[in-house]
């Protein structure tokens, strides 16, 4: 978690979560804290639900770390308002968390990327207005954003200014495996003919 490999980290808070008895060392609400946090940045949708959302062990101290159950079920759940809701007082405790304070402004904004690309998985088109409407944000804002991670190539879409529309561009993952092994086919008949 201190180096920024998110995944990692909550794969191995998840993994002790059931068994960790070591309070001396550090509180299991900042236990259970570190693992939701790093586990919402970094794992599928499907892991989520399994290992956080339907956990027992993490589902019996969730409630008394604030905003973690709002922070959670609210992705979850696709209740995007209420998640940024719930995130900007995650993000502030973040901020002053001794652990992840420095890595504060990378984990906002993947976070963020986590959430867009979550919600524009659902859609081939979609509105700037309804997307910013869901998120409780501005156009410009949000407009802004997706610019940044379309030009570095996080997020897979375009937007039709005029239209005001976001398309995504997700490629098909048949036509993907499709096209390999076509690829591959030249290439081992390239070989055969050498031979």
């Amino acid at each position: 978690m201190i180096i920024r490999d998110f995944k990692q980290a909550a794969t191995l808070f998840l993994d002790s979560v059931s068994t960790f008895t070591c309070n001396e060392l550090l509180d299991y609400k900042d236990f259970v804290f570190y693992t939701v946090v790093t586990a919402m940045v970094s794992l599928d949708r499907g892991t989520l639900r399994k290992n956080v959302v339907n956990s027992p062990d993490i589902l019996a101290v969730i409630r008394d770390v604030d905003h973690l159950k709002k922070f959670s079920d609210s992705f979850y759940n696709c209740n995007y308002k209420s998640f940024f809701e719930a995130f900007v007082e995650i993000s502030d405790r973040i901020k002053e968390d001794k652990f992840l304070g420095k890595h504060a402004n990378y984990f906002v904004k993947e976070m963020r990327l986590v959430a867009y690309k979550q919600f524009l998985a659902s859609y081939k088109s979609v509105t700037i207005e309804n997307m910013a409407e869901n998120f409780g944000v501005g156009t410009e804002f949000l407009d802004k954003e997706l610019s940044h991670f379309i030009s570095i190539g996080k997020i897979k879409c375009k937007i039709d200014k005029v239209a005001g529309v976001i398309e995504s561009n997700t490629p098909d993952k048949k036509i993907e495996l499709y096209n390999q092994m076509i690829m591959k086919g030249d290439h081992l008949l390239d070989r055969i003919q050498k031979l």
